[in-house]
């Protein structure tokens, strides 16, 4: 055993695990205080569409650009746009937003490595939470529709909660876009020639969502969803 290991073992040894429950109990309690907050500002925002995208995209790069080109359609479509509310793709979707005269609202999370909200969200939308799982919550039940652009983990995060939820009838099918065949291309052939071609995955689910290049294509995918659908609350 190296020294780490015997640190954390240790740890482990001298922790009071009735200490350790009472704590988690009390947690619940924290974690109602923000489903409640998050309910009760996003319930009265209409029908909104989720950008995601990655926090390290920066200002000139062309993904920046079509992110905010994509959200200023969106908004002209009659959707308001929710990002992450950080910097990158997210802070492109709150300005393209903001700049089409819609709403632009910001759920975002407290890290160590992000500096708050980006300033195109709009006053009194703006949402800062402590736990994943309660934002997850508050994107899928208030979004009618996910824009995904170039992002890493946590973009992907999003992706993969939203398809796994329609897949299994958790929630209702609403639209998902993927932006950028040149990212997301190599995951694409993965899904066909792994997931498929085991069996892991129905060649179906690949019509959950839709591939795309321009933001003509993005926001017309959503308009021509909702040109067959009603817009509902997903759950």
């Amino acid at each position: 055993m190296n020294e780490i290991d015997k640190r954390i073992s240790e740890k482990f040894r001298q922790k009071d695990w009735n200490e350790v429950k009472i704590n988690d109990s009390w947690s619940v309690f924290k974690i109602m205080s923000e489903f409640v907050s998050g309910y009760e500002t996003m319930a009265r925002l209409g029908p909104c569409v989720s950008l995601f995208g990655s926090a390290r995209t920066q200002v000139d790069h062309r993904y920046y650009e079509l992110a905010e080109e994509i959200a200023y359609g969106i908004t002209k479509i009659g959707f308001g746009v929710i990002t992450g509310g950080g910097p990158g793709i997210m802070e492109a979707g709150n300005k393209g937003a903001h700049r089409a005269g819609g709403k632009s609202i910001g759920i975002g999370i407290e890290l160590p490595f992000e500096t708050g909200n980006n300033e195109f969200i709009d006053y009194g939308l703006s949402q800062t939470f402590d736990y994943f799982f309660v934002r997850k919550v508050m994107l899928v039940k208030y979004s009618q529709g996910f824009v995904v652009l170039p992002g890493g983990f946590g973009t992907l995060d999003e992706l993969f909660e939203a398809l796994t939820l329609i897949q299994t009838e958790k929630i209702g099918r609403f639209p998902i876009v993927l932006v950028g065949t040149e990212y997301w291309g190599g995951l694409m052939d993965w899904f066909q020639k792994t997931l498929i071609a085991e069996g892991k995955i129905k060649a179906e689910d690949m019509n959950l969502f839709r591939l795309v290049d321009t933001a003509e294509e993005a926001v017309g995918h959503i308009k021509a969803f909702y040109e067959k659908y009603a817009v509902k609350q997903n759950f």
